[in-house]
């Protein structure tokens, strides 16, 4: 069993330990693990071009990228030449070029560049990879946490399949945590892990498996140590040791230096934080807001799921008092799928305090339910003739849009007419409010239905 010296003593990592060496160790990614998927021929030992083709992995932190660039070269038994394109340069480059040249040459053997990074590598660096990809020197995985459309050169985008990376689930996470704990490679089994500290790690990992397993580490470390304390004050200390300590959730705050939210993205907690969150943004509280959107933030709360949330606020409770807040709404969301985060909580804020401060109104929902109520009570009746569509053969002859005026032949744009059928005649659903941008809207809708009332 591992002792509590030897994981306080500065060894590998336990991230790096518990890398896998085959793809079937690989948690998480099952989209681009299917059989036949370019990753899985790629790895596959028997294949039978050797001159497979180059990849761009892409996605957030701790999701693999490494991971599956190391699993391929370990099950495909090709040479495996790893750079950063922090550290490296051309030079680096192009020894590992002509290297490849002389492994292919002299003894039949492929070459795998696997490169870190890659956004970080200038235009002309990246060029130097292009003879090397074109012409088979190696084969290329190169992984970056951002759009590769913006950060990686055309001619290597196109001579490169573009595999996307997903977050790893809080399952793919547990997997990894739980294997970390038992796998010799890992911990050993020197210590188990209580419910409340599993549940834990994997919420502050937040689909990063790297951070998950650095808190593990950190977190039994601290367990060991409480344990050893307590067995040098105790005669039976020898008799405990025979049980492993459990890393408990006290443990884990401490490792990470971080405060544990009661947070469950699967309970009661979950759904009390968000409707607190959207309360307050209704209220007009930006403060409060603010608190709630940090509280989801922290947990581990999916972004995209606070980003659609902000998109309903905006319609619901905000509506035509501001037409903007919609659209601020949905840049946000848009921006936090297009960056990720941790930066994506800049946006979600954003749009959090302008929908908090912002008039509010929410005429435009209250009417399209009141609609909805009238037609799920019987309340439809027939479309008006003159609203009928009078495009196809012998719907004239039906009277179809006979007595339809067309509005641009107004002055100003509106005519006298009916266009609620005659059982709804006079019916009003949406009432805008004194508010805001429905101010205006409320004066000139006046206007409006006097006209079409032909008062």
């Amino acid at each position: 069993m591992t002792s509590a010296a030897a994981l306080l003593s500065g060894q590998t990592p336990l991230a790096v330990r518990m890398r896998p060496v085959s793809l079937d160790e690989v948690a998480g990614q099952k989209h681009l693990l299917r059989a036949g998927s370019p990753i899985v021929a790629l790895a596959d030992p028997a294949a039978s071009s050797p001159g497979a083709v180059s990849i761009i992995l892409w996605g957030p932190p701790g999701t693999g990228k490494t991971t599956l660039a190391q699993a391929i070269a370990r099950s495909s038994g090709r040479r495996f030449v790893e750079l950063s394109a922090i550290t490296a340069g051309v030079k680096d480059v192009r020894e590992v070029m002509q290297e490849a040249i002389t492994q292919r040459d002299l003894y039949g053997q492929t070459t795998i560049l696997f490169l870190d990074e890659i956004h970080r590598f200038t235009k002309a660096q990246q060029d130097a990879l292009l003879p090397g990809v074109e012409n088979g020197w190696v084969i290329l995985i190169a992984a970056t946490t951002e759009n590769p459309s913006f950060s990686v050169i055309s001619p290597l985008l196109s001579r490169s399949l573009l595999l996307t990376l997903q977050p790893l689930t809080d399952d793919d996470i547990g997997v990894l945590v739980d294997r970390a704990i038992a796998d010799a490679r890992g911990l050993n089994g020197a210590v188990s892990l209580g419910d409340d500290a599993r549940s834990a790690l994997i919420r502050l990992a937040s689909g990063d498996a790297r951070r998950a397993l650095t808190g593990l580490e950190a977190a039994a470390a601290v367990a060991l140590s409480h344990a050893s304390d307590a067995a040098d004050s105790d005669e039976r200390g020898a008799e405990k040791d025979a049980v492993p300590p459990a890393v408990t959730a006290d443990d884990v705050a401490q490792a990470v230096d971080k405060a544990l939210l009661r947070y469950d993205r699967q309970g009661d907690e979950h759904y009390d934080v968000i409707s607190a969150f959207i309360k307050s943004i209704r209220g007009s509280d930006p403060d409060a807001a603010l608190h709630y959107l940090a509280r989801m933030i922290e947990a581990g709360e999916d972004p995209r799921f606070i980003a659609r949330r902000l998109v309903i606020s905006a319609s619901e409770d905000v509506g035509l008092a501001d037409p903007q807040a919609l659209s601020i709404a949905v840049a946000a969301a848009d921006a936090v799928a297009f960056i990720g985060m941790p930066e994506g909580r800049i946006p979600l804020a954003e749009a959090t305090v302008y929908l908090a401060t912002t008039a509010k109104s929410n005429a435009a929902y209250t009417g399209i339910d009141a609609a909805i109520a009238d037609i799920r009570a019987g309340g439809f009746g027939r479309v008006p003739l003159h609203l009928r569509d009078a495009h196809y053969p012998g719907a004239k002859r039906l009277g179809h849009g006979r007595g339809y005026v067309y509005p641009h032949d107004s002055e100003f744009g509106i005519l006298p007419q009916q266009y609620l059928p005659d059982e709804l005649r006079g019916r009003r659903y949406y009432e805008p409010k004194n508010l805001g941008a429905e101010r205006d809207i409320s004066a000139r809708l006046e206007r409006i239905r006097r006209i079409l009332d032909g008062r």
